[in-house]
C-alpha cells in the first residue's frame, strides 16, 4: 500500500516555516504498514492543486492533504477538493456547533462569520470532528482512492490523524507490519562502524534492511523489515540488533524512541544519585536546552551559568583573570577552571563547561573559529579535550553540544 503527502501552503515554498507535518505523518503512517511513495509541497494555486490531485491519484491508495482550511479567502482546499470530486460545498450542522463550543470552551469573542465558514465543506466529505480548531477534517473517495484533507496547525493535524485517520486506514486497507529499530550510537563514524560491523552486515538476510543515518557526532543504525507476521518480524529484528548493540556497546547508547544519549545520562545519574550542572559559554544554552526537555530532568540537573561574556567566567565562576591572560580564554585550562568551579558553585557531582570560538569572527579568542574546549568535572577529577569543529557557527554548537554529551556520558558510567 502506497501513499503521497501534499502540504499545502506558499508559506513552506518560500521557507517561511519548515514542514514538520509531512515527517510526523510519514512516521505514524509507517507505523501501521502504509509506505510513503512522495511528499510533495505545493502552492495555494487552484490548478496547482488540481495537478498535485490527478498525479497522487495515478500511484497512490491513501493521499493526505494538509494545509489550505482556514477561514480567510487565500485557503482554497475545499472548493478544490469539491471541483476534484464534482461537489459542491454544504453547511455541516455538526462543525457549526463545534465551533460555538470551541468559542465558548476558550471564553472567546462572539464568532464571525468567518468562523462559520469553516462548516461549509463538501457534501459528500465524511467530516472528521477537529476538537482543537474550527476546521474539520476530510475524508473522500475516488476509483478506490482515499484523500484525506486535515488542517495545517501542527497540534491540530497530529489529534485528527491519531484518532479519526489512523484507525480508518486500518479499517479500509489490507497492509503488511513494517519494523523498524534503532541504535543510537555517539563517537565514530559511519565508515568505521561499517568497517566493525562489516561480517554481521553481510550476513543479513535479503528482507532485512541495514540504514546508515549519520548526523553530527553520531550515527544511527536502522535495521527495517516487512512480513505478515508481526511477532516473527520484531522477534527477528530484536535479536540481530541487539547482537549489535553488543558489538558497539562502547559507542552504543541505546534504541531510538527508547532513549537518547540525554536519556541515557538521566538515568545513570538518577541510579547513583549523582547530580549535573553546566557552564556554558560557546554553546550559549543548547545543552541545557537538550536536558531539560527530560522527563524528570529536576532529579538529576540543578542548574547552569552561561557566562559568555569573558568578564563573567572570572567575576561568577572565579576563574583566575591570570589564567586567561596566560593560556587564553578558550583554552584546556579554563575550561576545567570553569567545570570544576560550576561544581562548587551549584555543589554537583559532575559538571561540563564549554569555551570556544563559534564564529564568524574570533571574538575574545585567539584560535581560529570552530576551537572548542569542553571539561568535564567528576569526583574523580577533571577530563578535558580541545577540538576544531570547522567555521560554521551553527554546527559548531551542535558538534560541540554532542561532543558534550559524548564525554560525560562516558565518565559517568566509569565505577
Amino acid at each position: 500500500m502506497l501513499a503521497e503527502i501534499i502540504t499545502i501552503g506558499d508559506e513552506i515554498l518560500i521557507g517561511q516555516i519548515i514542514d514538520t507535518n509531512s515527517a510526523y505523518i510519514s512516521k505514524e503512517l509507517n507505523k501501521i504498514g502504509v509506505k510513503v511513495y512522495q511528499i510533495t509541497s505545493i502552492q495555494d494555486d487552484r490548478t496547482h492543486i488540481l495537478e498535485a490531485f490527478r498525479d497522487a491519484k495515478k500511484h497512490a491508495d491513501l493521499v493526505i492533504v494538509t494545509g489550505g482550511l482556514g477561514p480567510t479567502k487565500d485557503d482554497i482546499t475545499k472548493q478544490t477538493f469539491c471541483d476534484f470530486f464534482e461537489d459542491i460545498l454544504v453547511e455541516n450542522q455538526n462543525v457549526v456547533e463545534n465551533v460555538k463550543q470551541l468559542f465558548k470552551k476558550y471564553q472567546l469573542d462572539k464568532p464571525l462569520p468567518a468562523n462559520f465558514q469553516q462548516a461549509m465543506v463538501p457534501s459528500r466529505a465524511t467530516i472528521l470532528t477537529n476538537l482543537h480548531g474550527t476546521a474539520p477534517g476530510m475524508w473522500m473517495e475516488k476509483d478506490e482512492v482515499v484523500f484525506v484533507s486535515l488542517p495545517g496547525v501542527p497540534y491540530e493535524m497530529k489529534h485528527l490523524l491519531q484518532e479519526e485517520v489512523l484507525p480508518r486506514v486500518i479499517n479500509r486497507f489490507s497492509r503488511p507490519f513494517i519494523y523498524h529499530k534503532t541504535l543510537l550510537t555517539y563517537g565514530l563514524g559511519e565508515s568505521m562502524i561499517a568497517e566493525r560491523i562489516v561480517d554481521w552486515e553481510n550476513n543479513l538476510p535479503e528482507n532485512i534492511k541495514l540504514a546508515y543515518l549519520p548526523s553530527l557526532g553520531r550515527v544511527r543504525l536502522r535495521l527495517s523489515s516487512k512480513g505478515k507476521d508481526e511477532k516473527l518480524l520484531q522477534e527477528d529484528i530484536d535479536s540481530r540488533i541487539d547482537v549489535l548493540s553488543e558489538m558497539l556497546s562502547d559507542i552504543a547508547v541505546g534504541y531510538e524512541d527508547e532513549t537518547s544519549i540525554v536519556g541515557r545520562i538521566a538515568h545513570i545519574l538518577n541510579q547513583k544519585n549523582q547530580t549535573l550542572s553546566l557552564a556554558e559559554s560557546c554553546t550559549g544554552g543548547s545543552i541545557v536546552e537538550q536536558i531539560t526537555t527530560e522527563e524528570g530532568a529536576s532529579s538529576f540537573f540543578l542548574g547552569s551559568i552561561i557566562p559568555y561574556k569573558t568578564e563573567l567566567k572570572t567575576k561568577i565562576l572565579g576563574v583566575p583573570s591570570s589564567l586567561i591572560e596566560k593560556y587564553s580564554v578558550v583554552s584546556i585550562e579554563v575550561a576545567e577552571s570553569m567545570a570544576v568551579n560550576c561544581c562548587k558553585l551549584f555543589n554537583t557531582d559532575f559538571a561540563i563547561a564549554t569555551t570556544g570560538i563559534a564564529g564568524p569572527t574570533k571574538g575574545d579568542g585567539k584560535d581560529e573559529v570552530g576551537t572548542v574546549c569542553i571539561a568535564i568535572a567528576t569526583p574523580r577529577g577533571v577530563v578535558s579535550e580541545k577540538y576544531s569543529f570547522g567555521n560554521d557557527r551553527f554546527r559548531v554548537i551542535e558538534k560541540a553540544t554532542n561532543k558534550a554529551f559524548e564525554m560525560l556520558l562516558k565518565e559517568i558510567s566509569k565505577n
